[in-house]
């Protein structure tokens, strides 16, 4: 921008006296304030920003970027990355009215991005959650037609359909009144597909989860290999394609589990590369976070034993790829997933079997003469005709009908010609006759063909085959320039098909083995890749706690294999801290203290990951600290981590750690709620959501509202709660956070009960429940059964809540009883049984129930709980005829609930409107 613009924008006709100079002055002021001089660069024809550091210019980019994307998936992550760079207003700092026409088209823009998120997540399957996110934008923004179809289609997908109708008579009315218009063409066809319940209106079937790659080149020749295979693991839990190198078990099994539909999805684990931790890569590969709910006293299970707890209500399909490296820790894991999981199936790529019970060996034969001869004419280009054929044919018969060599030669035919390869392979066959005796036959011909391969290269061009190889997971161009290979290498070697292309140039898995045979352990190129990614790791850190959390968190998961190399090779302390926060942010606690064991965040991981308290380590900054207290606080120690937080706390404001601030302050307003002091939570939360909404980090923001939707729901502010847990629930399900996905989920049940929707309440609570299972979290599973139990008894269902409340009061006391772990919730459950005996007129049974509570209350310190208890005992008093002890009873709670700040609402009032009505109704001779 010129300087005689950015003089007439802030000054207009009112310049200071020395224009120019005051003008620097500002720029340098601005320079200082951003804390980079070469953010605000000059140029002759004047200043400019660097655009990648301008969130507007950022938010477009992102934008664009979804609205060009046909991948539902990829268009819904980029419009909440985009979405999330949004504070409030566009510009609402300045007045000015050069910002007014910019800030006009980035509220259009934002709109925009708001009404295609919506129609992106109903054709997803999200119109559930969506009716009700909707209602508040459409509150905002009425007239809006694409907003408000988005609204309709959601409300009638989830039943909802009177809902629909009224929000179209709300807008023709609107519309009429304001604007003197009908509504659109689009918007009264789809109000009359509601009219007549349209099928067309119903959504299709959501499509089952999968990671499984698409596949870029046609499979030839094996359509009755991938029907067979389909119809064994119809039949059977477990099949392995066997085979050796290069005969295509990796192609035959993508495409048969491609074919298979389960509810649970198909999910790929590539081993290929891993030195082993099968576990957590499986864990990793189906988005399972591994993170115990278990508290410190209790004997945690291995992480393979986890993972079967988690799959074992689940049907899905898993496919192991290139096992014979790891088939004995494959086998062990397979065989436990097997027995405890019964809805697993698994089909397993490996050059030998995994030997269990039960297994089906499915032998991949090399291709038949007629679809080689295909295949090869197909990948060469080569026409079939009366002069090309029979050298087809020849190649194809020297190659054995595998596919790898016939990849391999065809790539060479396009350069000499079908003769040319013949005559060539016929030379190479003849030079490894005598070397390659001791190997079997087939494995002769694809080592022969890819040693052929290899010696047509360019000395340049085995360089960058020997780079490649490093790379388990494959790399970017990026990474591939760090260890010397450039884009024009890589050209070369896809063109011989000896890597396959970008985004991600790999090399195919016996190429890689070959090259890796003639690399040396101390390779300087190991240097290079370990460099390169301890750099992007660092690199990636800081935004970990930004707005672009999301598109780190992702490109860290893309390395995850190289990083899994390096960190086995010659993992630098350097690169552990980079990772730390990745590590937890995505659940892998148990990677995380495997590497970062005797460290300060060591101790945070050893809580987490189910391995018990350290106390021998010293904390030499506030962010280890305050993790420890974090992971405390998970488990509900309070006491250990007050101290903790507070020395974080005082660290954090010390060194104008801002994000440590609002850290520590989501903490403390998480150890104020568990003490029952609302001022304090309200407070530390407010300041923390501040601080993280500022810094765009949405993990923070999650945390904080939580707390302050908890504090919503006790003050009987429902609107307010519901809006910030279904905040929470975006975020956690942007961030792949299941158990706090499964928390939103049961927290909006808990709103949906309180504001009489009994029957969506127990919807929420059950896709809680469920999710939490298929996690393995049973703290979040236990919060949303507690939820269902409140839902019966609000319906009048008494045995099936009491069922609820016992099961969950029955895991408790075990925790308690066996291990010494008090749990907050136990004292809800305790009441809720109580005012179930009392219900049924069992007042004796009632009364030990809710002593039984206020003990517990009391141990907690939770005057909200210890007033829950006495509701209940004054409803026994009741029972009982003593009317005096019952009026007592609650004038105690009720001021007790008023000293904390949180009086029941009027939608909590319920039991003790009741107990009054009992008080009330009471004898005229016990009024005297």
């Amino acid at each position: 921008m010129s300087a005689d613009r950015l003089l007439d924008d802030l000054w207009g006709e009112d310049l200071p006296g020395n224009p120019a100079n005051t003008l620097q002055t500002k720029v340098s002021q601005l320079r200082r304030a951003l804390g980079d001089r070469e953010l605000v660069t000059y140029q002759p024809t004047g200043y400019s920003l660097v655009s990648d550091s301008v969130d507007a210019i950022e938010f477009a980019r992102l934008l664009a970027g979804a609205l060009a994307s046909d991948d539902l998936r990829v268009k819904a992550d980029l419009l909440s990355d985009a979405l999330a760079l949004w504070r409030g207003p566009a510009y609402a700092d300045f007045r000015d009215s050069f910002a007014h026409a910019a800030a006009s088209r980035l509220d259009e823009q934002r709109l925009t991005a708001l009404e295609e998120q919506a129609e992106v997540r109903l054709a997803l399957g999200e119109h559930s959650r969506l009716a009700d996110e909707l209602g508040e934008l459409v509150a905002a923004h009425p007239l809006r037609e694409r907003l408000r179809a988005a609204h309709l289609r959601a409300l009638y997908r989830s039943g909802r359909q009177s809902e629909a109708l009224a929000g179209y008579a709300e807008l023709r009315e609107l519309l009429a009144d304001e604007l003197g218009l009908d509504p659109g063409p689009e918007l009264v066809a789809l109000h009359q597909a509601i009219l007549v319940q349209d099928p067309a209106l119903t959504p299709a079937p959501a499509a089952s989860s999968t990671n499984l790659p698409a596949q870029l080149t046609s499979l030839i020749g094996r359509d009755g290999a991938v029907a067979e295979v389909r119809a064994m693991l119809d039949s059977s839990r477990l099949v392995t394609l066997t085979g050796p190198g290069g005969v295509g078990k990796t192609r035959l099994a993508l495409a048969a589990a491609a074919s298979v539909e389960l509810p649970g999805g198909v999910w790929l684990v590539e081993l290929a590369g891993a030195v082993g931790q099968v576990a957590e890569l499986v864990a990793a590969a189906l988005g399972i976070r591994d993170e115990t709910s278990t508290p410190p006293q209790v004997p945690v299970p291995d992480l393979a034993h986890r993972l079967a707890d988690a799959l074992r209500g689940q049907r899905l399909l898993l496919v192991l790829d290139n096992c014979e490296h790891l088939v004995e820790e494959v086998a062990a894991l397979v065989d436990l997933l097997l027995r405890k999981a019964p809805g697993v199936r698994v089909l397993a790529t490996s050059q030998e079997s995994l030997a269990l019970p039960g297994e089906r060996l499915f032998v991949v034969p090399p291709l038949d003469q007629p679809s080689a001869v295909a295949m090869f004419a197909e990948r060469s280009g080569t026409p079939l005709d009366a002069g090309s054929t029979p050298w087809v044919e020849a190649i194809c018969r020297r190659l054995d009908g595998l596919p790898l060599a016939l990849e391999l030669a065809a790539a060479r035919a396009r350069a000499l010609g079908v003769q040319g390869v013949a005559e060539r392979l016929d030379d190479r066959f003849r030079l490894l006759g005598v070397a390659g005796r001791g190997r079997p036959a087939r494995q002769r011909t694809l080592r022969a063909v890819i040693d052929w391969s290899w010696e047509q290269l360019t000395e340049p061009q085995r360089t960058a085959m020997l780079a490649l190889a490093v790379h388990p997971g494959g790399c970017t161009l990026e990474a591939a320039e760090a260890v010397g290979v450039d884009l024009h290498l890589l050209d070369e070697l896809v063109g011989r098909s000896m890597v396959t292309g970008a985004p991600r140039y790999r090399l195919l898995e016996s190429v890689a083995a070959y090259c890796l045979e003639r690399l040396e352990q101390d390779d300087p190129v190991y240097g290079l890749r370990d460099a390169y990614y301890t750099e992007l790791a660092v690199r990636a850190a800081p935004h970990l706690y930004g707005s672009a959390q999301r598109q780190w968190l992702v490109r860290l998961d893309e390395e995850a294999l190289n990083l899994r190399a390096v960190l086995d090779s010659a993992g630098s302390p350097r690169l552990v801290e980079a990772l730390t926060w990745y590590w937890y942010l995505r659940g892998r606690h148990q990677e995380g203290y495997r590497h970062t064991k005797g460290t300060a965040w060591g101790s945070g991981f050893a809580l987490l990951a189910g391995a018990g308290r350290t106390d021998d380590i010293d904390f030499p900054d506030a962010r280890s600290r305050w993790f420890l207290a974090h992971a405390c606080l998970h488990f509900g120690d309070v006491n250990t981590a007050v101290g903790l937080l507070d020395e974080a706390l005082a660290g954090f404001r010390a060194q104008d750690d801002r994000w440590g601030e609002a850290a520590a302050l989501a903490g403390r307003a998480k150890q104020a709620m568990f003490q029952g002091d609302f001022d304090l939570a309200a407070s530390s939360a407010t300041q923390s959501m501040t601080i993280f909404s500022e810094l765009g980090d949405r993990w923070g923001q999650l945390q904080a509202s939580d707390m302050l939707g908890y504090l919503a729901e006790v003050t009987g502010d429902y609107a307010r709660a519901a809006r910030l847990h279904r905040q929470g629930l975006r975020i956690a399900e942007d961030l792949r956070l299941w158990t706090d996905v499964s928390y939103r989920l049961s927290s909006l049940g808990r709103i949906a009960l309180l504001t009489g929707e009994l029957e969506r309440s127990a919807d929420l609570h059950e896709q809680g429940r469920r999710l939490a299972g298929e996690q393995g979290n049973r703290f979040a599973e236990e919060f949303a059964r507690v939820g269902l139990g409140l839902v019966a008894r609000r319906s009048g269902e008494l045995d099936r809540a009491e069922e609820l409340f016992l099961e969950s009061l029955a895991w408790n006391r075990r925790l308690e009883t066996e291990f010494g772990v008090p749990f907050y919730g136990v004292t809800l459950i305790l009441a809720e049984l109580g005012f179930i005996a009392s219900g049924r007129g069992e007042a004796a049974a009632a009364r030990a129930l809710h002593l039984e509570g206020l003990a517990a209350a009391r141990e907690v310190g939770d005057p909200r709980s210890v007033a829950l208890a006495q509701e209940g005992l004054a409803e026994v008093a009741a029972l009982e005829g003593a009317f005096e002890e019952a009026s007592r009873l609650l004038a105690e709670a009720a001021e007790l609930r008023e000293s904390v700040g949180a009086p029941l609402p009027p939608a909590e009032r319920g039991d003790v409107e009741r107990i009054l009505g009992m008080i009330a109704a009471r004898p005229s001779a016990d009024r005297a």
